[in-house]
This record gives structure tokens, sequence and C-alpha cells, in this order.
């Protein structure tokens, strides 16, 4: 990085806010996407203010050519009139090599910069990208007399962008997190699926033969399908976790099957992504489950909170052995649960059920 890094936290732009030195740990378990030229979509987003953590107005793909600037002004009204309350509001622009994305920026910042919480820039390759966005994004909060700054949030959609992930994490202190973009990869790399997120049947290991006989080899053996996306899921977490930021997986495009979906999302969530995009109303539900901690998970980790005292050392807890070790992984557990606890109640009510089992 060429900056100095005492100039790292340096508005670009005289004027400009002060950058974040430490991104918020706001839950954003699910961001939904919504269509914002479409008039009976755009009309059902005041109702779901409160039942998701993220509305997310979409200007790239999905909305056609003709519908790009009807998309921008619908966005523009929306934010106007709209008080979003414990809701963010995001907006996903058009690609930086578009014709509208100039036009994007300077009409949400100067517009409803206020509202807007995070950008989110698509098909980001290298860190040049997010420099290019965040100068920008700084000129146009200076000159909106904006107090805060508004997050960057890069998707991962080429094979460049993957392999510079570190670097488009590091690039500035804009940086919100990362997505999964596995259309878009999958097109870039030249992988033989034309799923959007999820597995493939043709992924797969197969149980050894009972023997080298042909027989044996011909006959049925079990299979087990594997993830196409564990590497750059892993990947992604790895580099957010090191700058501060955070993974998230990206969509999951077979509405119907909510069972795959749910499996999906529980792997990312696993390995540490802290949400998911919601492309249809009843992913935001599989969402919200999956990217919360279970009742049974939370009592273990304040379990062990408990046990642990000053962290040192070791207990036995059920037959387990907990250590220091241990006692980090559920402090994750129990910030993440206080955190969703403070804007929904439903979990609130469960959690706090707890202390009383």
């Amino acid at each position: 990085m060429s900056r100095s890094a005492k100039d790292f936290f340096r508005p670009l732009a005289v004027g400009a806010p002060e950058p974040l030195r430490e991104i918020p740990a706001r839950p954003s378990r699910a961001i939904h996407f919504f269509d914002p030229s479409n008039a009976k979509m755009a009309a059902k987003i005041p109702a779901m203010v409160g039942t998701v953590d993220v509305l997310l107005g979409n200007l790239e793909d999905a909305v056609k050519a003709d519908n790009k600037e009807a998309a921008r002004a619908g966005l523009v009204q929306i934010a106007k009139d709209t008080d979003f309350g414990p809701t963010q509001l995001w907006t996903r622009i058009n690609s930086l090599d578009s014709p509208w994305v100039l036009d994007d920026l300077t009409t949400l910042v100067t517009e409803i910069g206020d509202k807007l919480d995070v950008i989110m820039v698509p098909k980001v390759q290298g860190a040049e990208d997010i420099h290019y966005v965040d100068r920008i994004l700084a000129q146009l909060e200076a000159a909106a007399g904006l107090t805060r700054p508004i997050l960057v949030h890069a998707i991962l959609e080429t094979a460049r962008g993957v392999a510079n992930v570190e670097e488009i994490c590091g690039a500035s202190p804009r940086m919100q997190g990362l997505s999964l973009g596995p259309a878009d990869l999958a097109a870039d790399r030249r992988m033989k699926t034309t799923r959007v997120g999820g597995g493939h049947p043709g992924y797969l290991v197969r149980q050894d033969p009972a023997s080298s006989d042909e027989a044996d080899i011909n006959a049925a053996r079990t299979t087990y399908q594997q993830d196409l996306w564990h590497y750059t899921i892993a990947r992604m977490v790895d580099a957010c976790a090191m700058h501060g930021i955070y993974p998230y997986y990206g969509p999951f495009g077979d509405i119907a099957d909510v069972v795959a979906c749910e499996d999906q999302f529980r792997n990312a969530f696993l390995l540490g992504c802290v949400g998911t995009w919601s492309l249809h109303p009843k992913q935001i539900a599989i969402a919200n489950r999956v990217f919360s901690p279970s009742v049974e998970d939370v009592a273990h980790a304040r379990m062990v909170k408990e046990a642990m005292g000053d962290g040192t050392g070791a207990v036995m807890i059920n037959g387990k052995m907990e250590d220091d070790a241990s006692l980090k992984q559920c402090l994750v557990m129990v910030e993440l649960a206080e955190q969703l606890a403070a804007i929904d109640p439903e979990l609130k009510a469960a959690y706090d059920a707890i202390e009383t089992v």
C-alpha cells in the first residue's frame, strides 16, 4: 500500500467525515434485495422494516437497462419516505465500468446519503476499484455535508478478485465486508455449473470399492456431494477476519429448495460468515434462523464463560474439557446473541429464558 499508515484514517477530501477506525458489528443476517423500479415490490418495503436486518435497493443485475434510472429514482424516493428504524439501508450500484455508476453515486450520496449505510460494489477486481470509490465518496460526502462515512461492501465475482481478496479487504477504512458472487465467479473461472450458489450433484467423492474386482468396482457405492464454494468462502472469511470486516454468503438461486438453501446458509455460518443474501421473502426467515445462535449453543457458551472466570486454566463441563481457546469461541457466540437480542424481541425472549432453565 503506497499510503503511509499514519494517513490511512485521514479523510480523502476536505470536509469529508473522519473514517471509522472500527467497523460496527451490526446484525445483518439477511440482506434482502429489492428492485426499486418495481412499484409492487417498492410498496412492500415499509412493512418489511424491522423484519429483516438489511434492505438493499438493487440497481445492478436483475434491473433492465431501460429501468436503471427509474430504479435509482425509486430508491431515492423510498429512502426519503421511509423510517428504517433498526433496519439498515444498503444499495448495490452498477459496475464501475458501466454508464450508470457515476450517476448512481452522485445521486444517492447527495440526496439520501444520511439514510444510506452501505454501498455494495460489484465485480471488484482489486484495491484500485475500492480506492476509486473511496475518493469519490469522500468528495460527495463533503459536498452533501454528511457527518458519518458511508461504508463499502465488495462482491467477489471474478478470479482476480479472489486472488486479490486480502488487498481488497485492506484497501480502505470504509470496507465493511465481502460477499460471495457465485454466478459471475463461476463464469469467470469457467466452472461447469449453471447454478447460482449451492452444490452440484456432479461434484462428489465416492466410497472405495470393497475390492479391485470388476464386480465391486461397478457395484453401487455411496457418494457424498461436495461444496463447490468451500475454498472461496474460507479464503474470504480469513481475509475479512484479518482486517476486522465481515464475510457474507451470497445468493442461493433455487428459491423453491428451502432445505438445500438452509444447508448452504448453515455451512457459511459455521465457517464464519455473519449473514447472507435474500432473493425472496421466504429466505429471510431461513437466514434469520440459521445466522442466529441456537438457544442450546448460547446456554453452553454462557456456562463456559461463567465457569472459566478470568479465562485461564481449564475446566470440565458435561464431560468435555474447556480452556481459554474454548472461551474465545464461546465469547463470539455470547456477543452475537446479545447483539441480536437487542433488535429481535423473539430471540431476546428465548435467550433470556435460558437464565431460568
